[in-house]
């Protein structure tokens, strides 16, 4: 549902408004899990207990909040994701992470995965879905970097605009989370980011901007500060930015538990609703009304925005039974997502294997055979199986006989890995690696989770690496399948073995995909939404245990080719079993913006899918601008000896950029380099200029 949908149903929100006291308001912006300022001890205990117990975990019904039953307002009931809805034990689909579905550069099925979703909330009993995160990673230690879409902001912003739009498509309110500068994991209740004004703008903003674009109905603040406000306080990004440049029509919640700590500041600060529970609003907020620390107008509009959305939302619903929980459609629409997003990174005539010369395959790694599946924080789903990667190998190829070594003996890895006919290994990260976390001592502990931000780097784990470094040479034809949530480190191995996949979290029926992958069923296609450097140096410094941190404007594959340095994996790269060739393009500048057209050939013996990538960049700008930026993408499918002419539009307000001075976006007369291609590597783009 889009805001001009549900701007209606403001005269109807204003006339149960107008009937309201003070209290019944103020009941609207509180979460009902529990009032803190009426509940006993006991009651408490019994709250978090409940939140760490795997039969009454966190989010296993939907979370309530607000609701005027005598005015026929529900209440919002919230589910959270974004990999899933989180709710229920052995029920929800579980898609793969969202770092994944980035890599898939498929819009069109990131919102086939929001109607999924949107029906599975639906069944639930939800009406709220928190799955839209589009952080941006500034550094890809950072721990839950897995839930988002990659290190682009235009690509964050396309992918979440998109699972917006199929979620609330399904009549379920999204929430994009967590607004804003929210990159670190473990200092995230204490660490202020600041960064100049233009890189606010540009590079942090944009994405939050497109999915409020789509018609997102609520934005959930984040708890770390920004400029030395907490976020969740922060009357500059939630009322200023948000609801008055942006002109956003929905509501803010907080971030769970913590995200609100001050009744007035969060009030006047533009927080709406305070999550899950009751602790700084409910009578301290009446009682700061009467005492005129908060106006009332600031509680009406409070108010109105979170009845005109719940009206809108409730008007005419789609229904839905537990049969749509992991259905058929919807395992299909993971399994579909995985083999997707998987990215072949590296491959010297190995890959895909021939079944017919495989009698024993070698699989070396503990994660082989391990479900998976992401991290153990908030975004945690229990599906009801999780097909491990040694599984789907076995189903994919039931005469293979698999000698399996976890890697901790690498006598017993070179021993199988001699005597098979092709070697996997699976490494890479887990729950225990990256992800949500909390410290024990910090007194908000409510996930009891594991995780936090990379603790040792960038790289595989140090025994993986001498595994790799004994045993990778040992079989030609050997494949590495890495696990993780973003960017891993490859200089010390990389030229040891002959190919190598990443697979991150690929969700419930990940193993299936990969097995896939690797004897050739389906075709990889995944692209790299992420640049792999080098070295970590050539990344920005962050201090994952910062009361403070600075952002600057560069990062990622942006900051490697404004240095001039060579990545170890270009952004937005990834191999196929057949091969594509780009020509003739066409680019064409109006006053709407700039459309390349580009012909794209499947040059190969086999039906393939490729990303065709459009990049923009100013040579002659009068300011410091990156040498080049992603601005566009489309997903084509290609038979052997195909060719297409593929389209890409890039929307004039994203040629812009922001002068400080001013306060004002400004489009540059000024020559543009149209690049097309396969990454965002130089020498794979074909280039044009759009004169001024």
């Amino acid at each position: 549902m889009k805001k001009e949908d549900r701007l209606p149903y403001d005269r109807k929100a204003q006339e149960i408004l107008e009937q309201l006291s003070l209290e019944e308001k103020v009941s609207l912006m509180c979460g009902n899990l529990l009032d803190f300022t009426k509940a006993s001890r006991q009651e408490i205990g019994m709250l978090v207990m409940g939140l760490t117990q795997e039969a009454t975990h966190y989010n296993v019904v939907p979370y309530g909040a607000g609701g005027l039953e005598k005015h026929g307002v529900p209440p919002m009931l919230f589910c959270d994701g974004p990999r899933g809805v989180v709710c229920g034990v052995g029920k929800s689909t579980c898609f793969p992470v969202t770092m994944a579905r980035g890599a898939t550069f498929d819009k069109d099925l990131e919102e086939k995965i929001g109607h999924a979703i949107g029906k599975e909330v639906r069944a639930f009993g939800g009406n709220l879905f928190a799955g839209v995160c589009v952080n941006l990673p500034y550094h890809p230690g950072w721990g839950r970097s897995q839930e988002t879409y990659g290190e682009e902001s235009f690509a964050i912003g396309q992918m979440g605009a998109a699972l917006t739009r199929g979620v609330q498509d399904e009549g379920v309110m999204a929430c994009v989370k967590h607004f804003a500068f929210n990159q670190m994991e473990n200092a995230r209740f204490k660490v202020s980011v600041t960064c100049d004004q233009r890189t606010e703008k540009e590079v942090f903003l944009p994405h939050f901007k497109d999915c409020i674009d789509a018609g997102a109905a609520s934005v959930m603040s984040a708890y770390n500060r920004y400029n030395g406000t907490m976020c969740g306080h922060n009357s500059y990004l939630l009322n200023e930015v948000l609801k008055n440049e942006w002109g956003f029509d929905g509501f803010v919640m907080s971030d769970f538990f913590y995200g609100v700590k001050d009744t007035v500041a969060g009030a006047n600060g533009g927080q709406d609703v305070e999550m899950p529970v009751t602790h700084f609003f409910g009578d301290w907020l009446v009682k700061a009304v009467q005492d005129s620390f908060v106006s009332e107008e600031r509680i009406n509009d409070a108010a109105l925005r979170i009845l005109r959305t719940i009206l809108a939302f409730d008007d005419g619903h789609p229904e839905y039974g537990e049969e749509v929980l992991a259905c058929p459609e919807h395992v299909a629409l993971a399994r579909r997502a995985a083999e997707e997003s998987i990215t072949l990174i590296k491959n010297e005539s190995v890959l895909p294997f021939d079944k017919r010369k495989i009698q024993k395959l070698a699989l070396i790694g503990k994660l082989a055979k391990a479900p998976n599946i992401g991290d153990y924080g908030s975004s945690r789903v229990r599906p009801p199986y999780i097909v491990t990667i040694e599984e789907g190998l076995m189903r994919e190829h039931p005469e293979a006989e698999i000698l399996y070594a976890d890697g901790s003996n690498f006598e017993e890895a070179k021993q199988v890995a001699a005597e098979a006919d092709a070697v996997v290994f699976v490494l890479g990260y887990d729950h225990d690696d990256e992800g949500e976390f909390v410290t024990a001592n910090s007194g908000e502990n409510y996930l009891g989770a594991t995780g936090g931000d990379r603790k040792n780097g960038l790289g595989l784990h140090e025994n993986d690496v001498a595994l790799l470094k004994e045993a990778g040479s040992i079989n030609p034809k050997t494949a590495v399948v890495l696990i993780g949530g973003n960017s891993i480190l490859m200089k010390e191995w990389y030229d040891i073995v002959p190919s190598i996949l990443m697979a991150y979290y690929p969700g419930m029926e990940g193993g299936t995909a990969v097995a896939e992958i690797l004897y050739g069923t389906v075709n990889p296609s995944g692209k790299l939404p992420f640049v792999i450097p080098v070295k970590e140096s050539d990344l920005p410094y962050v201090d994952w245990e910062a009361s403070d941190q600075y952002y600057e404007y560069y990062h990622g594959y942006t900051r490697l080719d404004k240095n001039g340095v060579r990545p170890q994996v270009p952004y937005g790269f990834g191999l196929s079993y057949t091969s594509f060739a780009y020509s003739n393009l066409r680019a064409e500048k109006t006053e709407n913006g700039i459309t390349a057209t580009v012909t794209v050939s499947n040059t190969g013996d086999r039906a393939g899918d490729e990303v065709v990538q459009l990049y923009l960049g100013y040579p002659e700008s009068a300011v410091d601008r990156p040498i080049r930026q992603l601005r566009g993408f489309e997903r084509v499918s290609l038979a052997p000896g195909e060719k297409k002419d593929v389209a890409i539009f890039c929307p004039i307000d994203k040629l812009k950029y922001y002068e400080a001075s001013t306060r004002k976006w400004i489009l540059e007369n000024t020559d543009i380099q149209v690049s097309v291609g396969p990454s965002s590597k130089t020498d794979d783009l074909i280039s044009a200029i759009c004169f001024q």
